[in-house]
């Protein structure tokens, strides 16, 4: 016997989520540990218990609905994504990982029948980091990746007298169990809008993600000397110049290497226009799917910022702030999707993951996969952000089975 899932359930499913939140515009604003998130978390809740799971919270309000295994002894197999969006987000990114995995359980408990071993569905807490910084930080406090003490007293972005704590005590998600328990779930699967254009152009419906790329992010001093805007132009050293030309640089060694380089966050002193800029900072961050392509990227950008202060006679200061390591996935989950596409016959390719997802920091301790699906015009944290109902099931009918492997099969 094998498991039907219902498709047209899940797409309904993510419409009602949807609702949560919902923007003028089509979109969603669903912060974490928002009123609008706890609305969706009590749905999630509502609707796994009634699919025969037990919801547990964890310190860090990560929410895990278990589906009982035949054999309670057996590790669980967890699927999850987060139900969290940024404050222009669309209806997907997140939401998909979660309620896929709800529809699997659905499937099951529908049926009357389980696997040897457990799946929980998790959602994890303040994955976007709009509202409490960073990104990602229940499923990094849960992996020991980040001090459970660090997420918790992390100051609300738009509200720095609240934090993080507070905001689980006023919603009632703080729970008890210990975040760390999550490192003994057997695998880890994890499906995901692309928040890319190559499987719609490429007419592919499911993207087997091999590694999560590493990123490296910077904060970027350029210093020159303040003056008159009527100060001749020899001689000068102008600090936004100076910068201008080393985002371009930025820029262009992204697209000599083959990776991705990004400015953002660009202030400047004195900020006046009657003078000539004196310092510059900005964000970057660099990103490359070879193994040695951030060092290469860096080396590259290094010697541009070398050159252009011996030429301008400015200052440049890069201080590394944050990033996140390359993190492959374990090659035998990576094999069970492979198989599930083909029986199901659908188009799939490996490609590396640009962006972070939560599969990073739990793929740091447990063996875990990240699988995608396209989007309309790769877009994503934005109103519009679209997919097709025949997406949507493709990533149900490759990972649904392939959970169900990994979790032994059907007893």
């Amino acid at each position: 016997m094998t498991i039907a899932f219902n498709t047209d359930r899940f797409w309904d499913s993510l419409d009602q989520m949807a609702r949560i939140g919902a923007t003028p515009d089509g979109g969603v604003k669903r912060l974490a540990l928002s009123p609008e998130d706890d609305h969706a978390r009590r749905l999630l809740r509502d609707w796994a218990t009634a699919a025969g799971c037990t919801v547990t919270v964890d310190r860090l309000g990560s929410m895990y609905c278990t589906y009982p295994g035949a054999d309670p002894q057996a590790a669980p197999v967890a699927v999850g994504s987060h139900l969290d969006s940024v404050p222009t987000g669309g209806k997907y990114d997140g939401p998909y990982g979660v309620l896929l995995g709800l529809e699997i359980v659905r499937a099951l408990h529908e049926a009357g029948r389980r696997t040897k071993a457990p799946i929980v569905v998790v959602n994890w807490t303040n994955e976007e980091g709009s509202r409490f910084s960073p990104a990602m930080s229940a499923s990094g406090g849960a992996m020991g990746v980040i001090e459970e003490a660090k997420v918790l007293a992390a100051p609300d972005n738009f509200d720095p007298s609240f934090t993080y704590a507070d905001a689980l005590q006023a919603t009632g998600w703080a729970g008890t169990t210990d975040p760390a328990e999550a490192r003994n779930f057997a695998a880890y699967y994890e499906a995901h809008i692309e928040q890319g254009p190559i499987l719609e152009r490429e007419g592919i419906p499911i993207g087997v993600v091999t590694h999560c790329i590493g990123v490296e992010q910077w904060d970027v001093t350029v210093t020159g000397t303040d003056g008159h805007v009527g100060y001749p132009m020899a001689g000068r050293q102008d600090a936004l110049a100076a910068a201008s030309e080393l985002i371009l640089a930025l820029e262009r060694t992204a697209i000599e290497t083959g990776g991705m380089g990004t400015a953002t966050r660009i202030t400047l002193q004195p900020d006046a226009r009657g003078n000539i800029p004196s310092m510059v900072r900005f964000a970057a961050n660099i990103r490359h799917p070879d193994a040695d392509g951030n060092a290469r990227m860096e080396a590259a950008f290094r010697q541009a910022a070398a050159g252009l202060s011996a030429r301008r006679g400015v200052r440049v200061h890069i201080d590394r702030v944050g990033g996140y390591p390359r993190v492959p996935f374990a090659p035998p989950l990576l094999d069970t999707l492979r198989r599930a596409a083909d029986a199901a016959q659908l188009k799939h390719r490996d490609m590396p993951g640009p962006i972070p997802q939560d599969a990073l920091h739990v793929g740091i301790v447990v063996p875990s996969v990240l699988m995608f699906i396209p989007c309309h015009g790769g877009v994503s944290h934005h109103p519009s952000e679209s997919i097709s109902r025949d997406w949507c099931a493709a990533g149900l009918n490759t990972m649904g089975p392939a959970v169900i492997e990994t979790a032994g099969g059907l007893a």
